[in-house]
């Protein structure tokens, strides 16, 4: 019988959620089909998620098990998953249980109404209140500088069906961005809204530096607006610069300037040096990124393969 529904999940120190989880997708999967599978992708964890995971493997054989040689980071660990996945419906979830496996039913159903994707539209975010406004502005600086709405309510969670999959695993580029890519290939989506829960145990992985990681790797890779920003700022500073030599011209002829200004020669080195170095640092990102690209490495790499 070929595969209805393939459930992707990175997992990432998770050693006591894993039962859980499976358990509870396999409760929820099961009111639609029971020809599905588990694919969790353990992303290099430091603690028991993996040998969490062969238990699992081994009583079920609709459980696969992933286990990378190193961490990658989740979207890699994703692309992992879904590179292996068989079913003609493709679940991304993340593993710590906030994105709730009875909503699956709703995501499938909604599917059925004749979308190739239904993103989750998390309602309510069981988060922090910093969280929440971090993620906000978050967000929103990223939309700005990308020229893409971003919408901090949806996530990885959703349902794709094969030919979205198939589509964005062909993208074979470096920078590995789920959401990013989904929303790039297109095709007919739409969005619902889901439960959030709160988080099951632990805190998340996503610090303040790696959202900035983050977030640099999403402007590099789907934007040049950073470069268009340095030429605007440098079309304005030479503006200025026009302007006021104009100004000290004609305060020159007319007597005004007697001496020329030390600070204003500093400052204006100064000044400059530091938007060059601004602008070549910019440059260079880009430069960096092209480069890590050519080298044509694996995504990610496998170290084991359970019940494929």
């Amino acid at each position: 019988m070929p595969i209805e529904i393939s459930i992707v999940s990175p997992v990432y120190r998770a050693e006591n959620i894993v039962d859980k989880l499976v358990s509870e997708i396999i409760k929820s999967v099961s009111q639609i089909t029971q020809n599905f599978e588990i694919i969790l992708v353990e992303d290099g964890s430091v603690d028991n998620s993996w040998q969490k995971i062969e238990e699992n493997c081994k009583k079920d054989t609709r459980i696969k098990g992933i286990r990378l040689s190193r961490n990658f980071g989740q979207h890699y660990a994703i692309t992992a998953g879904i590179d292996h996945a068989k079913g003609e419906w493709v679940v991304v979830m993340d593993c710590d249980l906030q994105d709730r496996p009875e909503e699956i039913i709703n995501l499938y159903h909604k599917a059925k109404e004749g979308f190739d994707v239904v993103l989750a539209q998390r309602h309510q975010r069981k988060d922090n209140f910093f969280k929440k406004i971090f993620s906000y502005l978050f967000y929103k600086i990223l939309s700005y500088l990308t020229g893409v709405k971003h919408d901090e309510s949806v996530a990885n969670f959703g349902i794709y069906h094969q030919k979205v999959i198939q589509a964005v695993c062909s993208m074979r580029e470096n920078i590995r961005i789920f959401p990013i890519m989904v929303r790039w290939v297109g095709f007919k989506q739409t969005k619902l809204k889901v439960t959030h829960a709160a988080r099951e145990e632990g805190t998340t992985s996503y610090n303040f530096k790696r959202l900035m990681n983050l977030a640099l790797d999403i402007i590099l890779a789907y934007s040049d607006k950073p470069i268009r920003l340095t030429i605007k700022v440098g079309f304005f500073i030479s503006i200025l610069s026009f302007i006021f030599a104009f100004i000290f011209l004609i305060q020159y002829f007319l007597g005004i300037i007697k001496v020329s200004g030390y600070a204003s020669l500093i400052i204006s080195i100064w000044f400059f040096s530091g938007l060059i170095i601004m602008t070549l640092g910019v440059v260079g990102l880009y430069i960096g990124k092209t480069f890590e690209g050519v080298k044509n490495r694996p995504i990610y790499l496998i170290d084991k393969h359970l019940n494929k």
